[in-house]
């Protein structure tokens, strides 16, 4: 495997991943661009035997991730700036309106759970891992895994319905 295929196959993957766990679109790509020219300075390094591509890409990615955490404090907080970011300055229609409000209600309840409820919750819906996956890559049992996505997803079900 080529490092060019394994970046064709996994960039969205990682870039979403990375966006689910930063707010910004701007830091998601600057964290994306790490954990790339990380990959691309450590490919020589890479053991198959050891596990698959995507599995050592994404531990670069938790890796990356702790680190803008560390670099940014516990808890970073949202600028206010950034509650109006928008991909394009023109008017958006009112489902896209919707659809935006929804994500960010979702961001925000993702924000709310713990690191490690967030970092799982990401790998698997953001990157599309399954819970075996996530199991090997975080050192967890599978189904500790599933146990712990079980009630990341009852505590964000109760979060977006204002229960929380």
């Amino acid at each position: 495997m080529e490092f060019a295929e394994l970046y064709d196959r996994c960039f969205d993957r990682v870039y979403n991943y990375v966006r689910y766990r930063v707010r910004l679109a701007a830091e998601a790509d600057d964290v994306t661009g790490r954990v790339f020219e990380a990959a691309l300075g450590g490919f020589g390094k890479f053991d198959p035997s050891r596990g698959t591509g995507e599995a050592w890409l994404f531990g670069i990615a938790r890796n990356a991730l702790a680190d803008w955490g560390r670099g940014r404090g516990r808890r970073a907080e949202l600028p206010l700036e950034a509650a109006a970011e928008r991909e394009d300055a023109g008017p958006r229609p009112e489902a896209a309106a919707e659809s935006a409000e929804r994500r960010e209600r979702l961001l925000e309840a993702v924000a709310g759970l713990d690191e490690r409820s967030r970092d799982i919750v990401a790998l698997k819906f953001s990157s599309g891992m399954n819970n075996r996956e996530i199991a090997a890559l975080t050192g967890l049992g599978e189904s500790n895994v599933g146990v712990i996505l079980y009630r990341a997803i009852k505590k964000l079900q109760a979060s977006l319905e204002g229960r929380v």
